[in-house]
């Protein structure tokens, strides 16, 4: 049986990064990965302003973080099949948490116990706004009237044409993500270099570039969408930037992309904690349909 548009619903996590104000337009039902900081546990249900969040990183404080697993995924699933029985859930690329698995296990247990019901679980192969803009495309789909089964094989066609592309201002950050030694770190900071990083086929961060300074690492970013967009540009939907509390970055970002590309739809939004206890503040990222990643 083919599901129709109002048949099924589409769900995803918090690393979407996507505002709340999208959420609520589009309905749009999640499911949360926490953090600690300062000894205090938060999550969408008991959520810390991203500036206050991002002060207390400024200052010195370590965030962690903790993935989905199986028993709470479990619970978010059961809570989206009473609204719809058959879900496609976006969930947070697997190259960077164990949720997507979690939310796997999940589904096929709650299958099994009961068989009229339908869960498709999608490894994004995306982060932060990335997998917002794959979820973006997905609702799109809905919206057009797309089956079930032609936005499941659309996701997994197009996933890999979701790119990343985003730069750090602190390389300490990535020093404690295990991203770059802290030899690395120290001398990078001593002389001004920023890397360029981006999400690889497996869903992996991968460091592509390292320029100096902080505006040429921002124009690194819109030099590469020149390169990557390739045919997207004729299928061109909207440019999505996220920022680590540097509205201004992101803002600089825009214009070069609306100066150099004739590009002028965008969604900017800041990076949610649990992306942005790895990234830190400072970090300013584009996500956009292209070629290649």
């Amino acid at each position: 049986m083919v599901l129709k548009m109002n048949d099924y619903i589409i769900t995803s996590d918090n690393m979407a990064d996507l505002p709340e104000s999208y959420i609520r337009e589009n309905k749009l039902q999640t499911m949360s990965l926490t953090y600690m900081l300062d000894g205090g546990i938060y999550s969408e249900d008991n959520p810390l302003p991203y500036k206050e969040f991002y002060a207390k990183m400024r200052a010195g404080s370590m965030p962690t973080t903790s993935q989905v697993n199986p028993e709470e995924a479990k619970i978010k699933l059961q809570e989206f099949l009473k609204i719809n029985k058959n879900i496609i859930h976006i969930a947070f690329s697997s190259g960077l948490s164990g949720t997507y698995n979690s939310v796997s296990i999940a589904a096929r247990e709650i299958m099994e116990e009961q068989p009229d019901c339908k869960i498709t679980v999608i490894d994004s192969l995306c982060a932060s706004m990335g997998e917002g803009l794959f979820v973006h495309k997905a609702l799109e789909l809905q919206k057009a009237g797309k089956s079930y089964e032609e936005v499941v094989e659309w996701l997994e066609t197009h996933k890999k044409n979701v790119v990343h592309i985003f730069t750090v201002d602190d390389l300490f950050h990535l020093y404690r993500g295990g991203r770059v030694s802290r030899t690395a770190a120290v001398l990078g900071t001593m002389i001004n270099l920023k890397p360029i990083l981006h999400v690889d086929d497996e869903g992996h961060l991968f460091p592509v570039a390292k320029v100096r300074g902080r505006k040429k690492s921002l124009t690194a970013l819109v030099d590469a969408m020149e390169k990557q967009i390739g045919s997207w540009r004729d299928k061109y939907d909207v440019v999505f930037i996220s920022h680590g509390d540097c509205e201004s970055d992101a803002e600089y970002v825009k214009k070069q992309i609306e100066e150099r590309l004739g590009l002028h739809n965008f969604l900017i939004n800041p990076i949610g904690p649990t992306i942005g206890a790895h990234a830190g503040p400072g970090t300013v990222a584009l996500f956009y349909m292209g070629d290649v990643r």
